[in-house]
């Protein structure tokens, strides 16, 4: 494993709590919507019952996998800071930093150091190179789109 996908790990997961949590807002919406349908047409004659009930168990699961994705991203970023801090250039760390850790864009970047962007870019690949990726942490990947 490279140390940009290491790294990179808390963002994708950190994005993965963001959309069950909308998935959730979703479940809780429909869950309260009360519909009543006037037609002519004739309906089902066993309604069912039990849809609260089973939209209520999504929303459980899907809680109960958030608790877990967020312990792991616990764990994943506090991996991730004592990687960091392994880096000897005071720079390079405070760049590493707030790109995984902070989740700042290039530019938010950029300024706060006071580098152009490009620079930024520049530095930050001397930094990746200065990560030293152990086959525990190697291990212990998420599994993340390319």
């Amino acid at each position: 494993m490279i140390p940009k996908e290491y790294l990179e790990q808390a963002i994708y997961l950190d994005q993965r709590i963001n959309s069950k949590l909308t998935q959730i807002e979703n479940l809780r919406s429909l869950a309260t919507r009360v519909t009543s349908v006037f037609s002519d047409m004739p309906h089902s004659s066993t309604p069912d019952n039990r849809r609260l009930e089973k939209t209520m168990d999504k929303i459980i699961d899907l809680e109960n996998d958030i608790n877990k994705d967020i312990d792991r991203l616990v764990d994943l970023k506090r991996d991730i800071t004592e990687t960091i801090k392994k880096v000897q250039n005071e720079k390079y760390r405070t760049l590493l930093e707030m790109r995984y850790l902070s989740r700042q864009s290039w530019e938010q970047i950029a300024v706060q150091l006071g580098y152009d962007s490009r620079h930024i870019r520049r530095m930050h690949g001397w930094a990746l190179q200065k990560i030293k990726i152990s086959e525990k942490m190697s291990a212990n990947v998420l599994e993340c789109p390319v």
